[in-house]
């Protein structure tokens, strides 16, 4: 079986939709011989016998397109800034609750609360096992306030750092007001 050199995976899905385009419409090809082209061409990185036969179907309809088309359906309008701020605030008050509570707090549905969660928040339950090694939101603003009041500490008066109010404790930060 020939493949080619390194490349074959660095097809993306147009790409591979404007070759099977080119076998249909260039070399009249059916989607049995596009198919065994690819596979002898790309190897195990060639589309399914499906996929070439979907799309030799579409082309046959005249649509010619190789990008995906609109999907009907409601945009996803849910997920601004403010929607996430107040899903972050709302999980930072109570950490026990639920995507459901979220959802009718805010009026929104509950998969798209989810999303925001996983996805925008990269925030997730943890386990034992499935503590995260970077950084989360949660983490990142817990930081941002501490160096804050850091800061504050510091502008009020600049010689506070020197008067040995502050130490290292066991890993802990101690600051004497």
């Amino acid at each position: 079986m020939e493949s080619m050199p390194g490349d074959a995976r660095d097809f993306n899905n147009i790409e591979m939709r404007a070759l099977i385009k080119f076998f249909f419409l260039l070399q009249s090809k059916t989607p049995k011989k596009i198919h065994a082209n690819l596979t002898r061409t790309l190897g195990e990185h060639a589309p399914s016998y499906t996929t070439v036969k979907n799309w030799v179907a579409q082309f046959k309809h005249r649509d010619f397109s190789t990008c995906y088309a609109l999907r009907p359906g409601r945009l996803k309008t849910v997920t601004t800034p403010e929607n996430i701020d107040q899903i972050h605030e709302l999980i930072l008050e109570d950490r026990r609750i639920s995507a459901k509570s979220i959802a009718e707090q805010l009026g929104i549905s509950r998969e798209r609360v989810g999303s925001i969660i996983h996805e925008v928040l990269y925030m997730r339950k943890l386990s034992a096992r499935g503590v995260p090694k970077c950084l989360n939101a949660d983490q990142k603003l817990q930081r941002c306030q501490s160096c804050d009041k850091i800061l504050d500490f510091f502008q009020r008066d600049p010689n506070y750092f020197q008067s040995g109010a502050i130490g290292d404790h066991g890993q802990n930060l101690v600051m004497s007001v």
